[in-house]
């Protein structure tokens, strides 16, 4: 199928750490996520999409209008 839609690159893997993240990045509770996914706990799911973090850090300020921290 992959090599059908000429996608490079395009694996069950890639797609489901894109699925993850978009989720998380869309306001997702990690809880859910981690469901979803079937991770043994919410700490594995956390600790693997981390790099989504400042971003959520971002979103969190602004609503919050308190800066981030770094």
């Amino acid at each position: 199928m992959v090599a059908k839609l000429g996608i490079p690159g395009l694996t069950p893997h890639n797609l489901r750490h894109s699925h993850a993240t978009s989720l998380l990045l869309n306001n997702v509770h990690p809880k859910v996520v981690q469901e979803r996914l079937g991770h043994s706990s919410i700490d594995v799911t956390i600790n693997i999409y981390s790099h989504v973090a400042p971003s959520l850090q971002q979103e969190a300020a602004s609503i919050t209008d308190i800066p981030a921290r770094s």
